[in-house]
C-alpha cells in the first residue's frame, strides 16, 4: 500500500552534508542545483555524476508531463519523502492542482488522462513494487496501447533510474528539500496562474533528441551491455552506463562484493539473466558456481572481508524497501564500516536494484 507523504516515516541525515566548492561549481555549470542529495554524495565521483545526470536527464520519446507524473508515482511507491515530496512540489510549480495531483496518488479515475497516461502510472507502480515480479509482458501491453517500443523503453529506463535515486536519498536519510517546498506552498495560487508557462519551459528542459553516442554497441560493452543494449538511442542510456561503468571500477569495494550484490538482488526479483552476468563477473573473480550458490543461499561468503561480508543480507533488505527499516540498518553498517564505504554500498545496492527491474522488462 502507498503511503500519504506525511506517513513516510523520515530518520536524521546518515552522512553529513561534504561541501566541495569545485563540484558545486560543476553542478551550477551543467544546470544542477546543489541539493542536499548533491551535498552528501559528492564524496563519491561516480555516484554525484549519476545523480546529476538523472536531475538533468532528458527523453526523446515522450512528454515532459508524462516524465513527471511517473516521477511522482515512482517516488511515492517506493515511500522516498525526499523524492516524494520535491516530485509534488515541482508539480505544483508547474501548475498543476492539489485535486490534480491527489487523484494521481489515490489512483482514482483521472478525468484529465487518457488510457495510455492511466496505463504509464500502473506501470511505473508495478516496476518501483516489483511484488509481483513484473515481465516483459508489461512492456507489451504500454506498445498495444499505442506507445512506440522506443516510448516504452523509455519508461522503463526512467522509471528504473527512479528507482535508484530513490533509494539512494532513501538509504542516506537525505532532508526534504522543505525550503522548496515551502516555497511552493507560499506562491502556489501565482504558479498556478504562470502554469502553462512553467509547463512549456519545463518540456523544453526535459525534452531531448535521440543521441547518436548511444549505440547498440557502445551500450553493450562492459558489465550488463546486454540490459543496455536495448536503449540505443536514448538519451538517459549513458546515464545507466556511465553508473555501471563507474561502479564496477571505483575502488572503495571490492568488484566481488558488487558482483555478489548484484547476484543478491537478482535472486531476490527472480532475474535469470541478471543473476547470470553476476555469475560470469564473479567467475572473473575466482568464484566456483558452488561458492556463488552458498552466498546466496546463505548470504555469506569467506572470501569477503568482515566489513564487506555485512553488505549481503543487508543489500536483500533493499529489494522491496521499507523506509524505517531500511534506514536504521544502514545506519548500523556505516557505524561498522564507516561512512565511505557505507555511501558506496548505498550507491551500488541503488543501482543493482535499478538495473535488475530494467533488465526483467528487457529479457
Amino acid at each position: 500500500m502507498t503511503q500519504e507523504l506525511n506517513e513516510i516515516p523520515w530518520s536524521e541525515p546518515l552522512l553529513p552534508p561534504d561541501i566541495d566548492p569545485a563540484w558545486e561549481a560543476e553542478l551550477k555549470r551543467r544546470g544542477g542545483n546543489g541539493s542536499e542529495v548533491d551535498r552528501r554524495i559528492a564524496p563519491s565521483p561516480w555516484l554525484r555524476e549519476a545523480c546529476l545526470g538523472i536531475n538533468t536527464g532528458q527523453a526523446s520519446e515522450i512528454p515532459a508531463h508524462l516524465f513527471n507524473v511517473a516521477a511522482l508515482v515512482t517516488s511515492q511507491e517506493n515511500a522516498c519523502r525526499y523524492c516524494y515530496g520535491a516530485n509534488r512540489a515541482y508539480l505544483k510549480m508547474l501548475g498543476y492542482s492539489e485535486a490534480y495531483i491527489r487523484r494521481i496518488e489515490t489512483e482514482a479515475h483521472l478525468a484529465e488522462l487518457n488510457d495510455k497516461e492511466r496505463a504509464l502510472i500502473a506501470f511505473c507502480r508495478n516496476l518501483a513494487r516489483s511484488r509481483p515480479r513484473p515481465a516483459r509482458a508489461e512492456l507489451e501491453g504500454l506498445v498495444r496501447l499505442g506507445y512506440t517500443l522506443a516510448a516504452a523503453h523509455e519508461l522503463a529506463l526512467w522509471i528504473a533510474l527512479g528507482c535508484f535515486y530513490n533509494r539512494v536519498t532513501i538509504l542516506l536519510a537525505v532532508p526534504p528539500e522543505q525550503g522548496f517546498e515551502q516555497w511552493v506552498l507560499a506562491k502556489r495560487f501565482r504558479l498556478m496562474l504562470m502554469g502553462p508557462v512553467m509547463r512549456l519551459l519545463a518540456e523544453r528542459r526535459r525534452r531531448g533528441k535521440r543521441d547518436p553516442q548511444a549505440t547498440a554497441e557502445t551500450l553493450g560493452a562492459g558489465d550488463y551491455g546486454t540490459v543496455l543494449r536495448p536503449l540505443a538511442g536514448l538519451p538517459g542510456a549513458r546515464v545507466m552506463k556511465g553508473a555501471l561503468d563507474g561502479a564496477f571500477a571505483s575502488p572503495v569495494l571490492s568488484r566481488a562484493v558488487k558482483a555478489l550484490m548484484f547476484a543478491i538482488v537478482a535472486r531476490s526479483l527472480d532475474c535469470r539473466p541478471s543473476e547470470a552476468e553476476a555469475r560470469r563477473l564473479l567467475a572473473a573473480e575466482g568464484y566456483s558456481e558452488a561458492e556463488v550458490d552458498k552466498a546466496l543461499s546463505t548470504l555469506q561468503s569467506p572470501k569477503l572481508s568482515q566489513s564487506e561480508a555485512r553488505l549481503l543480507p543487508w543489500v536483500r533488505d533493499t529489494v522491496h524497501i521499507q523506509t524505517a527499516q531500511a534506514q536504521s540498518r544502514t545506519r548500523e553498517l556505516a557505524a561498522a564500516i564507516g561512512g565511505p564505504a557505507a555511501l558506496e554500498a548505498i550507491g551500488v545496492a541503488a543501482l543493482a536494484n535499478a538495473t535488475v527491474r530494467l533488465a526483467m522488462l528487457l529479457e
